[in-house]
């Protein structure tokens, strides 16, 4: 993920060496109820989690909670969690070997068994967070010792699958056999586990190395008919991976969310004139990645391009990105990928003026086409750069925030919750409700929001201020404990589906403490 800066950043870099910012104050916007909230939570040479393979199973769990909890302070309200970084996995009911970045040994199972998945999954819920299963589609090694790979890695059993690049082996994406194996790859998790979303990154074919060539003649030559470009040719290989997963998740479980995160260029103006006026790399043109297309045929539910770069860089403007993006998105949501890894970096750049990534967040949220941002990465968030998370916690993400719905997937919201009663107990309240009824479209409650308010205010469920829980689980009940002696509070709670599309409030009830 890190390594798509490089592109643009080199040119500008000698230019802005002495520049000075431009002032890019915004008016601030009241933290809106409903934002995507994300974060990375990579695997891969465990940058984020587990942060080494050499960790207890006692040690991965309270890793990962502990991290969360931190998220969950700060505001973050889904997590994507890396668990196939180079055909292996980081859970348990997968065609493919445990990943080494678990355990120290590709193939290795923990021990004691334990599903990392489904543990990470029930914690998240827990929290008011999604969980999006994070795949890597084409990679299926991360360094060339390949004699290290396990003996049922999928490079053992079918070589001819794969291409060498740049001392990586990759799976061949013009091979249809890949395509149904990728596929099937991802249904093994959307049929057994209870996440919110499939997410893909940006690594489609690879990022180009000079002198090297991507060796897929032979492979063009038998499947390329009707085809008289190679690029062309590559290009509806992806595509048709893209509406392969498409189809088969949403067959398979049409509440779950399928998302891609592309290089944040799609074109340059100067290569296409339907592109953003940029100057670097684009995922069209070298990684043969049509994100675009993506969006525009409806194949996925939101495109986060990551856009890595500072406002007014003069190569890859944060801003011009953003807009470009926002006029592109056609009817599906837009989340912004956003670079917290860079904050504060030792390069000379724009990123370490703490006013960066607060007025990126101010700029997305005066555009009513973004609906959100995803943070790369999990550890950088948590290290609180330039004291970015604090300002997320005490201003920007102050308030929770539910993921905004997707009426396209499902617009009809579950009942109300019923029978709500509340009752003392040691250190707080007790409140207990009863699941709603089933609603028209045979959906009950998924989760639940519980709402306060102080004595004598409104009933005004669109300010997020008043949300005091939210969960997603079939709990109905919820201890109170932030309470005041002597005061009176309003209770009500509402239900949410698997879409989140949120129901009326149950009848409210008064508690005096």
């Amino acid at each position: 993920m890190r390594q798509i800066i490089v592109l643009c950043f080199f040119i500008s870099i000698l230019i802005t060496a002495n520049a000075q910012p431009k002032n890019f104050a915004l008016a601030e916007k009241t933290s809106p109820k409903r934002e995507f909230r994300g974060i990375w939570m990579a695997s891969v040479e465990n940058i984020d989690w587990p942060s080494s393979p050499g960790l207890s199973v006692i040690q991965q769990k309270k890793e990962l909670t502990d991290m969360l909890d931190a998220h969950q302070k700060a505001g973050i309200n889904a997590i994507m969690l890396q668990i196939r970084p180079a055909a292996d996995a980081l859970y348990l009911k997968s065609r493919e070997p445990w990943s080494k970045w678990l355990t120290g040994k590709q193939g290795l199972a923990p021990n004691p068994a334990y599903d990392p998945l489904e543990f990470a999954i029930d914690e998240a819920h827990k929290r008011g967070m999604e969980l999006h299963a994070w795949f890597n589609p084409y990679r299926a090694s991360t360094n060339n010792k390949f004699a290290e790979l396990s003996s049922n890695h999928i490079t053992k059993k079918k070589p001819k699958w794969f291409f060498t690049y740049g001392g990586l082996k990759l799976f061949n994406p013009g091979i249809p056999e890949v395509r149904e194996y990728i596929v099937r790859v991802f249904l093994d998790v959307v049929d057994n586990y209870d996440i919110d979303g499939v997410h893909l990154d940006d690594y489609f074919y690879p990022y180009q190395i000079k002198g090297q060539h991507i060796n897929d003649l032979l492979t063009y030559k038998k499947y390329g008919a009707g085809f008289n470009d190679l690029k062309d040719w590559r290009r509806n290989n992806v595509d048709l991976l893209i509406k392969a997963l498409s189809d088969s998740i949403h067959k398979h479980k049409p509440y779950i969310k399928f998302g891609i995160s592309p290089f944040g260029v799609w074109a340059n103006k100067y290569q296409n004139p339907e592109g953003s006026e940029t100057t670097g790399g684009s995922s069209y043109y070298e990684l043969f990645a049509d994100s675009r297309k993506w969006v525009k045929e409806g194949w996925i539910d939101y495109i986060n391009p990551q856009i890595y770069w500072p406002i007014d860089d003069l190569n890859c403007p944060f801003n011009k990105l953003m807009d470009w993006w926002s006029e592109n998105k056609f009817d599906r949501q837009l989340y912004i990928g956003m670079a917290a890894y860079r904050i504060n970096e030792r390069k000379l750049n724009k990123f370490k003026d703490p006013s960066q990534m607060p007025n990126q967040i101010k700029y997305l949220r005066n555009n009513q086409n973004v609906a959100g941002s995803v943070y790369f990465s999990s550890r950088s968030l948590l290290n609180n750069p330039l004291g970015f998370t604090d300002s997320l916690k005490e201003t920007y993400y102050k308030n929770p925030a539910l993921p905004p719905t997707m009426r396209w997937r499902d617009s009809i919201p579950p009942n109300p919750p019923t029978k709500l009663i509340a009752s003392n107990i040691q250190g707080g309240i007790l409140l207990n409700w009863q699941t709603p009824a089933v609603a028209a479209d045979n959906e009950t409650a998924y989760g639940y929001v519980v709402y306060r308010f102080n004595e004598d205010e409104a009933i005004d469920l669109s300010n997020p201020k008043n949300i005091l829980h939210i969960q997603y689980n079939n709990i109905t009940n919820y201890k109170v404990i932030s309470v005041e002696t002597g005061k009176k509070y309003t209770y009500l709670v509402t239900a949410l589906d698997r879409m989140k599309n949120e129901s009326e409030p149950s009848a409210s009830i008064v508690v005096e403490n």
